[in-house]
């Protein structure tokens, strides 16, 4: 009896999570703690201040610092935060993107600092800005110049640090914002298309495929697995098809789809959390159980991410579900499970067939950068229409639509089952800062922004003098600030019109409410909706304003990153009868806090302010005695009855009250 053949297994994806919060040297221990449990890459999450490019002591920073992610302000914070970390041997992912060129940069001069090769690093910068203006909303700089940022990072990768992939195509925020699996394709392929055609000119042409060889991307998975497999496999097919036709790329080692994933958060429940375990489990098999279209990187959410902060515990949990998968399972021994299966094939075919007519649309409009209003439009009515279906019961969400009644979760301990960020972190990290500006050498770094600012304004590469900056002590804010005075800002399009859709049906109650209010105040009912600090997580401000809009009500809103000084002040002149702040980012408690006390110095306690967002219980009473009519969380799904307390806040003895 001879012996079987020993079964050759795949190796396993890179497993990570994405972390990183409070300070570098937190976030450290945390990066070192996870490595010793298992994991094989970094993915670092940036707090918003690093994302937008302020200073953790700039105005619009206060209540930021620290609490999605970790400050890094200088090649100080780097060097911090990879402390004992060899980063040649690491695979790091740092999601970062109008500032992607400033942190790869204190990333280079810090693996320097450690007598690394350049040449080896490995890793992926996201540097995917045009889903910022559609979904994520950490943009700085208008289309064109960006782009032109993503090219720069290409193009000194390329000839620099080969291994490293410059640009990673993010569809994941996309679906989070309502995307369809055929839009999810569509403006991803879309951004990469707009990205190589601004870098085709700018390498040899017999390079040009290695460079596409290096682009890749970031997509989500949500929890119609089976269309989400299937897209994974459209994708896969669809940039094959891209990169021979349109780029002419022969090898298919360049033509390969490459992509890492992180399940999706947006549909992770406040409601029954622990059901979140499932939900994330069962994403996860639509990017791995497809051998030809498998994930090369997994990064898990934790179950609690709808109510915080992951504590390290949760996100160890998160981790063990892929090791559990990748080495308890037989799943890395097969070929793969779904080749010639007649049903996947069609669902394939339509999934392509859908996104390749979005793609001709795009095109004819001038691809991707000429289409971010019409992006930005589509995804909010999509966005629309998936709420809309949860609020019938057409799509059952477990504990929230359906089977709400249940057990306490024995989950939520003590701590609330989240992590808190401390606020002293913030006054802290100001204090680290200045005493790094007061050490450096402010000549160097004033030869440095000023070498800087010369190459931004000659369209030379910024790779080179952001490097130099780095190791000169310049800061993220500084850096900014250059690349501000040479480019501009820019404000994206909101996706929300002031004129009424035709999306009334089974509004008429409300409408009727809202007509005998705004008769009885002499003038149609005025609803402020504003997203106060840096949070860019626009889609609750968004279908609120698209709901309130449709409910017949005067809508104001004019989109992310405004000042509590500016909303007051907006309120004040539009003569608004109710506000509602839209904050996802934890700093709920010190914007809030500010905009009362600015409500109540212009005399405007009249006007009743509602608060939504990732609220915690405890945060909500603070809020509430703070003079907060309602605070709403994610479990408030029904956006009717916010129209309805809306109505009521503003006359509270009207029939829409009864």
């Amino acid at each position: 009896m001879t012996d079987a053949p020993e079964v050759k297994k795949d190796r396993p994806w890179l497993i990570r999570t994405y972390s990183g919060h409070s300070t570098a040297k937190a976030s450290n221990a945390l990066y070192r703690g996870n490595l010793a449990k298992g994991q094989t890459g970094l993915s670092v999450a940036f707090d918003l201040p690093t994302q937008t490019g302020y200073d953790s002591d700039h105005i619009l920073s206060r209540g930021e610092v620290g609490k999605v992610g970790v400050p890094v302000c200088h090649i100080g914070d780097m060097r911090t935060l990879f402390d004992q970390i060899p980063l040649e041997q690491m695979n790091t992912s740092m999601t970062i993107n109008a500032t992607a060129p400033w942190l790869l940069s204190l990333y280079i001069a810090a693996a320097e600092e450690q007598g690394a090769d350049i040449s080896k690093l490995q890793g992926t910068v996201q540097n995917d800005i045009i889903k910022e203006y559609l979904s994520r909303g950490t943009y700085i700089l208008p289309p064109k110049p960006s782009l032109k940022l993503i090219a720069d990072v290409a193009e000194y990768c390329y000839t620099n640090v080969p291994k490293w992939n410059p640009m990673n195509v993010c569809s994941y925020h996309l679906q989070e914002a309502g995307a369809t699996p055929e839009q999810e394709l569509s403006f991803a392929l879309a951004t990469a298309i707009a990205v190589l055609d601004e870098l085709k000119d700018k390498v040899p042409a017999e390079d040009f495929p290695t460079l596409v060889g290096r682009i890749s991307f970031f997509v989500n998975a949500g929890i119609r697995f089976v269309t989400e497999m299937c897209k994974m496999r459209a994708f896969v097919e669809l940039w094959d098809e891209i990169t021979a036709e349109r780029y002419g790329i022969t090898d298919p080692k360049f033509r390969r789809f490459r992509y890492g994933v992180q399940v999706n958060s947006l549909g992770l429940t406040e409601q029954q959390p622990e059901n979140n375990v499932y939900r994330i489990l069962i994403e996860m098999l639509a990017v791995t159980l497809s051998k030809n279209a498998r994930a090369r990187a997994v990064q898990l959410p934790a179950w609690n991410e709808a109510l915080g902060l992951p504590r390290p515990w949760d996100q160890q949990w998160s981790m063990r579900m892929q090791q559990i998968m990748a080495y308890e399972t037989d799943l890395l021994e097969y070929e793969d499970l779904f080749d010639g299966n007649p049903a996947v094939d069609a669902k394939v075919a339509a999934l392509k067939e859908g996104a390749r007519a979005e793609l001709a649309n795009l095109d004819s409009m001038g691809g991707a950068i000429s289409s971010i209003e019409y992006m930005k439009s589509r995804l909010v009515e999509s966005n629309a229409e998936r709420l809309g279906r949860i609020e019938k019961n057409e799509t059952i969400v477990v504990g929230v639509n359906k089977w709400q009644q249940g057990e306490p979760s024995p989950l939520m301990t003590g701590d609330g089952g989240i992590m808190v960020v401390d606020p002293a972190v913030e006054n802290e990290q100001i204090s680290r800062l200045n005493e790094w500006r007061a050490a450096r050498d402010s000549d160097a770094v004033e030869k440095a922004l000023a070498d800087l600012r010369a190459a931004a304004a000659a369209g030379d590469n910024v790779m080179g003098p952001s490097i130099a900056a780095a190791k000169a002590g310049v800061t993220t804010g500084e850096w900014a600030a250059q690349m501000r005075s040479v480019f501009g800002e820019y404000r994206g399009p909101t996706g929300v019109s002031g004129s009424v859709s035709n999306k009334t049906e089974g509004l008429d109650d409300i409408r009727d409410a809202v007509n005998t209010v705004s008769d009885k105040l002499g003038r149609r009912l005025k609803f402020l909706v504003g997203k106060p600090g840096l949070d860019g997580h626009s889609n609750g401000a968004e279908q609120i304003a698209f709901r309130a809009r449709d409910c017949g009500m005067d809508i104001d809103y004019e989109g992310i990153r405004l000042t509590p000084e500016q909303l007051v002040e907006a309120a004040q002149n539009g003569e608004a009868h109710v506000v509602g702040l839209s904050i996802l980012s934890g700093s709920h408690i010190p914007l809030v806090e500010d905009m009362m006390e600015r409500m109540r110095a212009a005399g405007l306690t009249h006007i009743p302010v509602v608060v939504g967002g990732i609220i915690p219980d405890d945060d909500a009473k603070r809020l509430l005695a703070m003079g907060v009519a309602k605070v709403y969380t994610p479990k408030d799904f029904e956006l009717n009855t916010i129209m309805m307390d809306i109505v009521t806040l503003v006359d509270p003895q009207s029939v829409a009250a009864e």
